[in-house]
């Protein structure tokens, strides 16, 4: 299944997507599981998501305004230097890390498929950054999770674009990943049963239709699973909490000369067997 959450209207819905039509869920489930999240969270406990529940009114994709698939996430995790970089980014070099690096986002860093990305104003415009990366989508309440069982917790896969501001990074991890606007994840989520090998995934950036990244996720230094099992030491992961697992080389600032967003741009992140999530720089 590929769920997501869309506007039609004024009206928030949340539904499947078959082929070009958006299959808004039913009254009867919309009423008692009133978002995504919340029939994610219900699934975990043995309901079965079956297209029974998506036979409310359906809608073409040329007629909807994509959300963020799960609008208000519970945590936005990302994973930081997960794959080896040959190239260093803004001249530096980090060494392969010892542990899993993890860092948050807020929400309002946060837009949706098809919508604009916006270029941070003054000097941090000058280093504006993309990184295309595959997400993890959490379906099982779990803490201390063992990565020999992390597979269970898991609900699906999407696409994100960590956006960074290289310059500010220096300030803090926090203020160079939390600029408004500057990141994206969706279309939508791709339940796992549709996955056969997550580690044969393959992740690859265009910044105006120009190939910039290519990676495949058995690449990754620390594994999805490994990933699962460090941030549920650090927290209890919920229903919708989303992992975004690492980016590879071929970001702006890895380039040389450097080649960061500007506005006009065009990024498209496609994670094979997943979705294509695409954004226009403004």
């Amino acid at each position: 299944m590929k769920l997501g959450t869309v506007l039609i209207g004024d009206q928030t819905k949340y539904g499947i997507f078959v082929g070009s039509v958006f299959h808004s869920a039913n009254t009867t489930i919309s009423e008692k599981f009133p978002t995504l999240q919340s029939l994610i969270a219900e699934s975990s406990k043995g309901l079965e998501l079956i297209d029974s529940f998506f036979n409310g009114p359906q809608f073409n994709i040329s007629d909807i305004k994509y959300l963020p698939p799960i609008p208000n996430s519970n945590k936005l995790i990302c994973v930081g230097l997960n794959y080896d970089k040959i190239y260093p980014v803004e001249g530096e070099s980090p060494p392969k890390p010892q542990n899993i690096m993890l860092f948050g986002k807020e929400q309002s860093s946060i837009v949706a498929h098809n919508q604009d990305l916006g270029v941070p104003l003054g000097k941090a415009a000058l280093s504006f950054d993309y990184e295309g990366e595959i997400a993890v989508i959490i379906g099982k309440k779990g803490q201390n999770i063992t990565p020999s069982d992390a597979h269970e917790h898991i609900f699906g896969y999407s696409v994100f674009n960590d956006g960074s501001v290289r310059e500010w990074q220096k300030h803090s991890i926090y203020a160079g990943k939390n600029f408004e606007k500057s990141s994206s994840w969706g279309p939508y989520i791709i339940t796992k049963n549709e996955i056969k090998d997550h580690k044969k995934l393959r992740l690859t950036t265009f910044l105006n239709s120009k190939p910039v990244q290519d990676t495949t996720a058995d690449k990754m230094i620390f594994s999805i699973e490994a990933q699962i099992a460090y941030a549920s030491t650090l927290f209890t992961l919920l229903p919708g909490d989303l992992i975004a697992t690492g980016s590879p080389d071929g970001t702006g600032g890895s380039q040389v000369p450097k080649r960061h967003l500007v506005s006009g741009d065009t990024l498209e992140v496609t994670v094979s067997e997943v979705a294509t999530l695409v954004n226009n720089v403004v």
